[in-house]
């Protein structure tokens, strides 16, 4: 599962069993997150979790770096046996975008960050499985 974590909202995606494609889940209101998370991995199979890693571009941390970094450590007490990794989420936004006008969307849909963000988590979700591949 990968997690694209907003102060706002937290966009969400899931890969395939063979971990072959990354699919846009939901997005979710930063409240309610862990308790989706919980629900979540409790009725599905789920192997680790993939979580953007916010760097400005000379690669320190962004300004909501210490608010991600809370929400791991909050994550890893949820599911201690599952495993956390980051993955560099510049320019997903952009991507994310991109993505939804080549696609077709709407105007006014694609002003629905909620969109934006679950596109974000699957883009951050389908560039580790590239550089993981079994």
């Amino acid at each position: 599962m990968a997690i694209d974590f907003g102060t706002k909202r937290v966009g969400l995606a899931v890969t395939d069993p063979l971990q072959i494609i990354a699919t846009g889940l939901t997005t979710v209101e930063n409240k309610q997150v862990l308790a989706f998370i919980k629900d979540y991995v409790g009725k599905e199979q789920v192997e680790a979790f993939v979580v953007g890693e916010p760097l400005n571009m000379d690669d320190t941390p962004s300004a909501v770096a210490p608010e991600v970094e809370k929400f791991i450590v909050e994550l890893a007490k949820l599911c201690p046996d599952l495993p956390i990794y980051r993955e560099d989420e510049r320019y997903t936004s952009k991507m994310a975008m991109r993505t939804l006008i080549d696609s077709g969307v709407k105007k006014k849909a694609r002003r629905n960050k909620s969109l934006l963000d679950e596109v974000s988590a699957t883009i951050i979700l389908q560039s580790w499985l590239e550089r993981n591949s079994k």
